[in-house]
């Protein structure tokens, strides 16, 4: 697999992308003018097996791992029901 290049500019726009990947095993390479002048790899790669969601937003990470509750609840009435056993 080739290594990506990113110029510092686009390095600085796409860091937690960049550190993402890297994480998912990639080297990433930052150019200035077109020369390497840096790669981000991970300190320590994850490991195939490893389920640990890979940033905080990882949707698919998410998807795998929701629950559906086991009763349907009305979000609606939970909220008036908590709202009535409040005491000031």
């Amino acid at each position: 697999m080739a290594m990506p290049d990113y110029s510092v500019a686009e390095a600085k726009n796409n860091l937690p992308k960049l550190l993402d990947r890297a994480l998912a095993g990639e080297e990433v390479t930052i150019t200035r003018r077109g020369k390497p002048i840096a790669k981000i790899i991970a300190n320590q790669p994850v490991a195939p097996g490893d389920d640990r969601p890979k940033s905080a937003n990882d949707v698919e990470w998410i998807r795998r791992h929701r629950v559906t509750p086991k009763v349907e609840v009305d979000a609606g009435e939970l909220v008036r029901e908590m709202r009535d056993d409040f005491r000031y």
